[in-house]
């Protein structure tokens, strides 16, 4: 049981570090080399790596048109990302310049020659085995291919997390002392004195059958 409970709080611990690490924003430092936009046909459960937009569906498969900015990094591997709209959902990056976002990674186009380096901010995971790609969701002038960014924004939204988890679990502590821990010590006494008050009654008979 120990090792179940154990599995169990890894699986836990593991889904929510894949989700904030898909969730939380992202920066890489890249040239940007081309911009293009391509017709898609998504089904299945990686639909949910996409856009949540209005799309014509037929057969049970999506097609709509999606905006990609391709990119190579310092180290010349290549990125690719999607550039759609978050709007309300999730995560809640409230995109909705789909449009400037394309038009400025257009204008950030570069030459291996003459490289113009840029600071992408998106979320998400690239895969080529699942075709997904992370969603682009700001681009500006970065300084050179080595510039040091701080990603202050998953720094602060990691620590109020931590600091309401902190408090969630000071929250239960008090809640189990005051109310669970004198319910269940009054329910014990209770069972052991109908036990004992049983084990007189038992006694009792015996006594009566041996006379």
């Amino acid at each position: 049981m120990r090792t179940f409970k154990w599995i169990f709080y890894a699986f836990v611990g593991l889904f929510v570090v894949g989700f904030l690490h898909y969730s939380l924003p992202q920066h890489d430092i890249v040239r940007i080399v081309n911009t293009y936009e391509e017709r898609q046909s998504l089904s299945g459960w990686t639909t949910m790596f996409w856009g949540d937009a209005q799309s014509p569906v037929t057969n049970g498969v999506e097609t709509r048109d999606v905006q990609f900015i391709q990119s190579v990094k310092a180290n010349g591997k290549p990125m690719v990302y999607r550039n759609e709209d978050t709007g309300f959902g999730w995560p809640p990056y409230f995109k909705v310049d789909t449009a400037s976002l394309y038009t400025e990674a257009a204008d950030a186009v570069s030459t291996k020659d003459a490289p113009e380096w840029v600071i992408v901010t998106h979320y998400g995971w690239r895969s080529e085995l699942l075709s997904i790609f992370p969603n682009a969701v700001g681009v500006k002038p970065a300084t050179g291919p080595d510039q040091r960014i701080i990603p202050w924004v998953s720094i602060v939204i990691l620590v109020l997390i931590l600091i309401v988890l902190l408090l969630i679990r000071r929250m239960w502590l008090q809640f189990r002392e005051r109310t669970i821990d004198p319910l269940v010590e009054n329910v014990g006494e209770k069972f052991e004195d109908a036990s004992d008050a049983t084990r007189e009654r038992a006694d009792g008979v015996k006594r009566w059958f041996r006379k």
